[in-house]
């Protein structure tokens, strides 16, 4: 199972608002990330998906909560009290490939656990409280890069398989 991680983060490091806004609206990075974690279970930390508002469609949604009576009333979303939980999951399930979604406290617990990232870098700066932490860039191999007119993609392969 590919474990990946999928984030836009800004010129400046900022990936949200501490309200949970997104700093940002660019219709084509929400599109490359609709289309890449579409068919794939997504885990996120309960703040974003209280910011989603709903499960996203087409994909089975995972909720990450040290609130013990956290519930939802979607079908489509199961509840985990830890990020390691959830991926034993979805190996258990053989899931082949999952998607850590966001936010900044998952980002900084996944960020040793993944064999991917796919990060969306956009060319402008954002205000925001929240960052995407930061990473060692000789550790990953960068596989691909996508151009578009506001963002780059970039995709980053774990060089030492754990």
């Amino acid at each position: 199972m590919i474990i990946s991680l999928i984030a836009a983060v800004a010129k400046n490091g900022v990936i949200g608002k501490a309200n949970g806004e997104m700093p940002w609206h660019v219709k084509e990075e929400f599109r490359h990330f609709k289309e890449t974690t579409y068919g794939f279970p997504i885990i996120m930390g309960r703040k974003t998906f209280e910011t989603l508002g709903k499960p996203l469609k087409g994909r089975l949604n995972i909720i990450i909560t040290r609130n013990k009576n956290y519930k939802v009333d979607y079908d489509e979303v199961l509840i985990f009290d830890s990020l390691e939980r959830s991926i034993q999951y979805c190996k258990e399930n053989n899931f082949e490939k999952i998607f850590v979604i966001g936010g900044g406290e998952i980002y900084s617990k996944a960020i040793d656990l993944v064999d991917e990232m796919i990060i969306s870098k956009m060319k402008f700066d954002a205000e925001g409280e929240i960052k995407f932490p930061e990473f060692n860039e000789s550790d990953w191999n960068i596989e691909k890069i996508k151009h578009e007119e506001l963002f780059d993609v970039f995709v980053y392969r774990r060089k030492n398989e754990k």
